[in-house]
C-alpha cells in the first residue's frame, strides 16, 4: 500500500484503503472526504461480483458468513408478529390491485428485504392518485436520493428541478450535481432498468421528462418502487437503452419470461 499515493490529496502515501470503493487514502481527513466527495459509506459490498481468478479463502468465508447473516435475518423476519398481520397483508394486496388498475405490475418483496422495509409507497383513495417512494440514482455522481410522497401527477421534469435546475435546485445539491446542471436540459436521459431480464442481459427504458410518473410507469414492472437513473446522453456508457441498441424491439420490453435480475439488493419475482 505504501507504494501508492493517495487519491484524495495526491501528496501524501496512502495508509488506508476503502473497504467499499478500494480508494486510497492518507489520512481520516482524506478518508472523510472522499466518502462526501463519492457518497461511500465505507462499508465493504459483500455481494460484490469476485472472479474466480481472484477468489480466495478469505472470499469463501465471507460468501458464508454473508449466508449467515442473512439466514438469521430471514428467520427473525419470519419471527415478526406485526409484518404478517392481517391489516399489513390488506395493505400490499390492495396496493398492487390499484396498481394493476394503473396497467402497472407492482411487485413485493418478502418481509426482511432492504426495499420492503423503506418503502413507503402509498394510494391515496379519496384522490385516487398512489404517493410513490422515489430514487433518483445520478450515476455520473456517484449520487442517490430517496424521495418520499411523490404524486403520481407530477412531471418526470418538475420531479427533478430541485436536483439538476440551474436556477431552482438547492445550492449544495447543485454544486455536487453540476456535471448535469452545467449540461443542457436536452442531454438529460431518465431511464429505468427493465426487470424481467437476465443478469447478462441488462436493459433500460427511457422515460418521458414531460409526462407524468403515472404515464412513464405504465405497462412497467416495478419492484416495491420506481428507481430512475439520470444519466447524459454522451455518458451513458454501457447502460443500453431497449430499442435503441439495434437488436431488440422496444415493444417487447417488459415480456420477457426470462428470470429477474438485477443490482438492487434482493429483488425477485412475486409468486403471488
Amino acid at each position: 500500500m505504501s507504494l501508492h499515493r493517495c487519491e484524495t490529496c495526491s501528496k501524501e502515501e496512502a495508509k488506508y484503503r476503502c473497504p467499499r470503493c478500494m480508494k486510497y487514502s492518507c489520512s481520516l481527513l482524506c478518508v472523510k472526504k472522499h466518502k462526501l466527495a463519492l457518497s461511500c459509506n465505507g462499508v465493504r459490498d459483500k455481494t460484490a461480483f469476485v472472479s474466480v481468478n481472484e477468489f480466495t479463502d478469505l472470499n469463501l468465508l465471507s460468501d458464508y458468513r454473508f449466508l449467515e447473516d442473512v439466514g438469521r435475518t430471514a428467520d427473525a423476519a419470519a419471527r415478526h408478529c406485526i409484518v404478517h398481520s392481517p391489516a399489513a397483508k390488506r395493505l400490499l394486496y390492495f396496493l398492487r390491485n390499484k396498481a394493476r388498475g394503473c396497467n402497472i405490475e407492482l411487485k413485493t418483496l418478502p418481509v426482511g428485504f432492504t426495499k420492503r422495509r423503506e418503502n413507503s409507497t402509498t394510494f391515496n383513495s379519496m384522490e385516487n392518485k398512489f404517493y410513490w417512494h422515489l430514487k433518483l440514482i445520478f450515476p455520473h455522481c456517484h449520487a442517490e436520493y430517496t424521495l418520499k410522497g411523490v404524486p403520481d401527477d407530477k412531471t418526470l421534469a418538475d420531479i427533478l428541478k430541485p436536483y439538476i435546475d440551474p436556477v431552482e435546485s438547492d445550492p449544495v445539491v447543485c454544486q455536487r450535481l453540476k456535471i448535469y446542471t452545467a449540461s443542457p436540459q436536452s442531454d438529460v436521459r431518465i431511464l429505468m432498468k427493465i426487470e424481467n431480464r437476465s443478469r447478462n442481459s441488462v436493459r433500460y427504458n427511457e422515460l418521458d421528462a414531460s409526462r407524468s410518473l403515472l404515464d412513464n410507469l405504465k405497462g412497467k414492472v416495478i419492484i416495491e418502487y420506481p428507481t430512475l437513473f439520470v444519466v447524459l446522453k454522451t455518458l451513458k456508457n454501457d447502460m443500453v437503452v431497449l430499442g435503441q441498441d439495434g437488436s431488440e424491439p422496444a415493444e417487447n420490453s417488459d415480456n420477457e419470461s426470462s428470470y429477474l435480475s438485477s443490482v438492487e439488493e434482493g429483488e425477485i419475482q412475486d409468486s403471488s
